[in-house]
């Protein structure tokens, strides 16, 4: 069953870019931020698989992410939480994804179009999809701390 994700959730995740993901490692926890590309309530996102949360996940699949901007009024906070697990993409799949992620970021586009320099980097990342298993849109200007859960079909 398809999630029917509310279009004042569709804009906003596609208004930003980055969001802040959470892992744990034997290090310990670890945050960082990654450009996403939305897929649904999905995102997909591409980084190092020698990075510190990317070996965290292949550890652990299990994250948090958070998507918001810098706000100085309270009243005015809108973002997103959300739960979920993370994979790799192969094949159909990482292909999709990388479409997705072109269409948001041209620069990553249609590889016969981009720099050089962007192409040998993009050689040595992984494409990633993250899947909500819980997800909340927080829209403070109806009310302070207001949070709407996003339904998830059912595991």
């Amino acid at each position: 069953m398809p999630v029917i994700v509310p279009q004042p959730v569709v804009d906003y995740l596609a208004g930003h870019h980055v969001m802040t993901l959470a892992t744990q490692g034997e290090a310990g926890p670890w945050a960082a931020a990654v450009f996403y590309a939305g897929d649904g309530c999905s995102l997909i996102f591409l980084s190092s698989p020698a990075s510190r949360h990317c070996l965290n996940l292949a550890q652990d699949a299990r994250c948090a992410a958070t998507i918001q901007e810098d706000y100085r009024d309270w009243a005015q906070i809108k973002g997103i939480q959300l739960e979920g697990r993370v994979s790799e993409l192969h094949g159909e799949e990482e292909m999709r994804a990388q479409k997705l992620y072109g269409e948001k970021f041209p620069i990553v586009g249609p590889l016969a179009s981009i720099p050089p320099a962007i192409a040998r980097a993009l050689a040595k990342v992984c494409w990633f999809r993250l899947v909500p298993e819980r997800f909340y849109f927080i829209d403070n200007s109806k009310g302070f701390g207001h949070r709407d859960e996003i339904s998830l079909p059912p595991k």
